[in-house]
């Protein structure tokens, strides 16, 4: 059974309170969400850029953390900022410094024991699909091109079995363990998915297609590869009654497709 992770959360120092910031951002100029010493990541700009302004060191939780070129509207952060800080100077500053790469939506004092992802009960993705002959230019930076038709009805039907509690190994990349860890001190790949579909924002005649997923939590590459198994149902190359048997196999070469990152978008992320 999977178990939300929980850990007793440090509360900040003398002087300082938690904050709680909403961030969007363009992953396609980062490698990834997590601090990277040596390249370009949200945290890693985003913590440099809050020193910067707050004139102390800051380190910040995210509530998922994406990979290079995945893109985020609802990112949510924690950190820790001197009391005496002005919230509405610090976004306007922050905003200015690093937009329209990375963009603070709102920021607000939290509880002493909120943390951006140990107090997250689930995270909701969406990754976008253009399914039509020719791309277009200014949806590429955004969108999977996928130029053969697609049965959305099919890859609905193949949308329902990843509801529930699962072990999605044939759709995670591995975590890497340390030289001479026994796999069974692996980290497990069981997840529960609370929902998924796909939908048409523009009716039944638009060529976008959006799919969503919210769980409570996912592991490395797991939408990418669920969404490029159901791109391959409507393409006729798998059966919507195959997605079973892919999750019972507990092997990655059974879902072997991944959808490129530029499609994925972190949307929405839920708090009790």
């Amino acid at each position: 059974m999977y178990v939300r992770p929980e850990r007793a959360v440090p509360a900040p120092q003398a002087g300082y309170r938690r904050v709680r910031a909403l961030v969007a951002y363009d992953g396609a100029a980062f490698h990834g969400f997590a601090v990277n010493p040596g390249v370009a990541t949200v945290a890693g700009t985003l913590a440099a850029s809050l020193g910067r302004v707050l004139r102390v060191p800051v380190e910040l939780t995210g509530a998922g953390r994406t990979d290079a070129g995945v893109h985020a509207r609802g990112q949510v952060v924690s950190f820790d900022a001197p009391e005496a800080a002005d919230l509405g100077r610090v976004q306007r500053s922050i905003n200015s410094l690093c937009a329209a790469s990375i963009v603070v939506r709102s920021i607000e004092w939290a509880p002493d024991d909120f943390d951006a992802r140990f107090s997250a009960t689930w995270r909701h993705y969406r990754y976008q699909v253009l399914n039509r002959t020719w791309p277009d230019p200014l949806l590429a930076p955004t969108a999977w091109h996928v130029s053969a038709p697609l049965d959305l009805l099919s890859m609905q039907l193949a949308c329902d079995p990843f509801v529930g509690e699962h072990d999605f190994t044939s759709f995670c990349r591995r975590p890497k363990l340390e030289p001479g860890t026994p796999d069974s001190l692996a980290p497990s790949l069981v997840r529960r998915v609370l929902e998924a579909r796909w939908e048409r924002p523009g009716g039944a005649d638009d060529d976008l297609l959006w799919f969503h997923i919210r769980a409570t939590a996912f592991c490395h590459q797991m939408v990418r590869s669920i969404v490029g198994f159901l791109v391959d149902v409507g393409q006729g190359r798998r059966h919507a009654g195959e997605v079973l048997s892919a999750l019972r196999a507990k092997d990655r070469a059974t879902a072997a497709t991944v959808a490129p990152p530029q499609g994925l978008v972190l949307w929405r992320v839920g708090y009790d």
